[in-house]
């Protein structure tokens, strides 16, 4: 067995139905711990937006917001939906949808562990996330170990190979070089992002939050503006798109032109899973940056990492399901790469552009964000001597996604990802009684009357 086909069989393992259910059942149970926190989103837009400091932390609240985002709106929004429209069907982007509107509770709930049992480092530096809220919340310290290698192995995975890859492939769609120039392909653009992401990542959380805070709303609103267009292109398609996203999520996909069809358990475990791997609700990555937000209490920074789930699933992620099944071009059985180019390709020249602006920028703020994430974990189990190793690593590795072939590196870092929320879960569920407590003793931080 090849590394291809293990880490396909591991994925298929780490994503099985107890998990599924584990995840969504958080979701849910988060949404009535909190009492319906989604309520609150206008007033989490509006906080995220203050950029002024208002407690000790390293970043603003809006600084921790983009680099959040810029971790979180990744190729998965859009490599991301295809692959789960190419593997569920339509109705996948419903389940994608749901797991985003559920995952808003499980994101402020993330956020306010984090703040609540992060530290203070010896350089005044402050980290967090659910390794801290495991060891000094439940006073498991063996499972905050275990989360912080995973998250050390997935962030090598979700935030930087996958990412690098995700653009290699997109360029090959353009380019569409012979066999010989795909390797020089790789190589060149794998250099080209390696080189960037070092001049940013060695700069540490500050040089990184500022360049999020200039990069993540340009490409945004750029990505959304193409995606709109589009939709207004196919306005007269949408009817019968979401008439049959709504019926794949319920009933299932028949085959139909080169798409082999889909189960209901298919359209299910690809929506959620690939909602993961997109807002990362309950993964437990976007609490370690939060934990470095300059905030007043937990709550009002948990608010503001709420909005993150809103922006990048509720909107960004069905933006692109939308194309992607209005175009009809899930039909003839493209894979995921292929799939996302040819729906943008219905603005002809114009499409192609945003799509490729999109993906570039998209995939270089969540290698920076990532980078984050994972030296965080790794100073947790080793100390700050392993930031500065762990950042020449995480620039090497992204040239090494860059070469690796696609199907192997999705499938590897969605069994990382799997195996990171597993901890950050049990941790949730089992201090969520902290959770709603905190919630009620900062209830005018949701309500404004502050």
């Amino acid at each position: 067995m090849n590394f291809s086909e293990f880490a396909a069989a591991f994925s298929g393992y780490v994503w099985g139905t107890p998990l599924i259910v584990l995840l969504f059942g958080t979701h849910l149970f988060l949404t009535f711990r909190t009492g319906l926190i989604q309520r609150y989103i206008p007033r989490a837009i509006k906080i995220s937006f203050t950029r002024s400091k208002e407690g000790e932390g390293d970043v603003s609240q809006f600084g921790a917001l983009m680099t959040a985002l810029a971790a979180t709106i990744g190729a998965g929004n859009i490599i991301g939906v295809a692959g789960a429209v190419a593997a569920g069907g339509p109705g996948a982007v419903f389940w994608m949808w749901l797991t985003g509107v559920f995952g808003i509770a499980t994101k402020y709930s993330e956020a306010v562990l984090a703040v609540k049992y992060r530290v203070q480092m010896p350089d005044g530096s402050f980290a967090g996330g659910p390794m801290y809220a495991l060891e000094r919340g439940l006073g498991q310290k063996w499972l905050g170990v275990v989360f912080a290698v995973f998250t050390c192995i997935a962030a090598f995975g979700i935030g930087n190979m996958f990412q690098a890859n995700a653009v290699v492939e997109t360029l090959k769609e353009w380019v569409k070089p012979g066999a010989e120039a795909d390797a020089v392909l790789r190589w060149v653009a794998g250099l080209v992002m390696a080189a960037i992401t070092g001049a940013v990542v060695l700069g540490g959380v500050r040089s990184i939050a500022r360049v999020c805070g200039v990069l993540v709303p340009v490409m945004a609103l750029g990505y959304i503006l193409g995606c709109v267009l589009i939709l207004i292109k196919n306005a007269a398609l949408l009817p019968g798109a979401l008439g049959e996203i709504w019926d794949g999520a319920f009933a299932g996909q028949a085959a139909v032109g080169g798409f082999l069809g889909a189960t209901i358990r298919q359209a299910v475990q690809a929506g959620i899973a690939r909602g993961l791997f997109s807002n990362e609700s309950g993964l437990g990555s976007a609490p370690i940056v939060a934990a470095a937000a300059q905030t007043r209490n937990p709550v009002r920074q948990a608010l503001v990492s709420s909005s993150a789930t809103f922006w990048d699933t509720v909107v960004v992620c069905a933006l692109t399901g939308l194309v992607i099944v209005s175009s009809g071009h899930w039909k003839e059985g493209l894979p995921k790469a292929a799939l996302t180019n040819a729906a943008f390709e219905e603005l002809h020249t114009i499409g192609p552009i945003f799509l490729l602006f999109g993906l570039m920028t998209f995939v270089f703020s969540s290698i920076l964000g990532w980078c984050y994430y994972g030296e965080k974990a790794a100073e947790y189990l080793v100390g700050p001597r392993a930031v500065k190793p762990y950042r020449i690593l995480w620039v090497i590795m992204v040239l090494v996604g860059a070469v690796q072939p696609a199907a192997a590196v999705m499938d590897f870092s969605d069994a990382a990802n799997g195996l990171m929320a597993v901890p950050n879960l049990i941790c949730l569920i089992l201090l969520s009684r902290v959770i709603a407590a905190e919630t009620r003793a900062h209830r005018h931080e949701l309500t404004g009357t502050d």
